[in-house]
């Protein structure tokens, strides 16, 4: 046998098992999540999917993930519409439209934000922004005030808005640098030939780059939500937590799963820690979902690629 297809067997092998060695590590940590999530789950004496209430070291327990799920979906996808637009701004500018030097210190200058740990955000966040934030949340009280999500008597102070906004900054720098990256791939004759043909620089963006990157864009932009999903610290220390599901984003109150295991593991019991891995196991599914659906649209948008 030719060392060629020597090594091409070891490589396969390799590969192999690589993907199952990854499959049966997430096989094992769902299996994990049941195993200890099963003796919360029987000794609850609430609806785990619907309740609102989280007393878990009750007598009886009582406890649902329903405002966690709620606090968890909604500061995510609020964070992600409000971090998209602009990440990928700065990095259609880093790539097309600002000067090299410029262009090479500002996409630095944005990849620093990720490696900022998470708990100074959350400082940020809890001393700063939401002391300074009262005219903008008034403005937009009194200017959308007629949308739900922007009602309230009662706004202003640690909210999911805020929340929101932490989590929105902590992900930009992850999907403009990743929509960065894509955009310079974008083949050279693409966007000559858009030029040839008498194209502006936007209409060549939007003819030949937006169409190409699209499915890196998506790719980003869940990779953000999947780090806006699971953050901890940060929305920790912003939130103010409030029982029940409010709608009004303004208003202070919300708990995602995250913040709600930082907050209470430490004072839990042996039936109280079960019902955080319960809330752990649902917060992966989430995030497990999340994956998918982005796999299945990335999938459908291979055209470009």
């Amino acid at each position: 046998m030719s060392t060629g297809r020597r090594g091409d067997r070891i490589f396969s092998t390799a590969a192999l098992g690589s993907g199952v060695f990854v499959l049966v590590i997430m096989a094992a940590i769902a299996a994990f999540l049941v195993w200890k999530a099963v003796p919360a789950l029987q000794a609850n004496e609430g609806n785990f999917f619907t309740d609102t209430e989280w007393n878990a070291n009750g007598d009886p327990p009582r406890f649902g993930v329903a405002q966690l799920a709620f606090g968890t979906v909604m500061s995510a996808a609020l964070a992600l519409l409000m971090a998209t637009p602009v990440a990928i701004g700065i990095a259609l500018f880093i790539a097309f439209y600002a000067p090299r030097r410029l262009a090479e210190g500002l996409g630095f200058t944005v990849d620093l934000l990720a490696a900022v740990p998470s708990i100074i955000y959350g400082l940020w966040g809890l001393h700063f922004l939401v002391v300074n934030s009262e005219g903008v949340v008034g403005f937009l009280n009194s200017t959308l005030g007629w949308i739900p999500l922007f009602a309230g008597d009662n706004i202003g102070g640690q909210s999911i808005f805020i929340g929101s906004v932490v989590l929105a900054i902590m992900i930009l720098p992850i999907i403009s640098s990743i929509t960065r990256e894509v955009f310079l791939q974008v083949p050279t004759a693409h966007i000559e030939a858009a030029q040839a043909l008498g194209a502006t620089r936007w209409e060549t963006i939007r003819l030949s780059v937006l169409p190409y990157g699209r499915s890196g864009m998506i790719s980003a932009m869940m990779l953000g939500l999947g780090r806006a999903l699971g953050e901890t610290v940060a929305i920790a220390l912003v939130l103010s937590t409030v029982a029940g599901i409010n709608w009004h984003i303004l208003e202070p109150g919300g708990n995602t799963f995250a913040a709600n295991i930082v907050r209470t593991f430490g004072e839990s019991g042996a039936t109280g820690r079960s019902a955080l891995i319960a809330s752990g196991l649902v917060l992966f599914v989430i995030t497990m979902v999340v994956n998918m659906a982005a796999r299945a649209i990335v999938a459908r948008r291979k055209e470009f690629v």
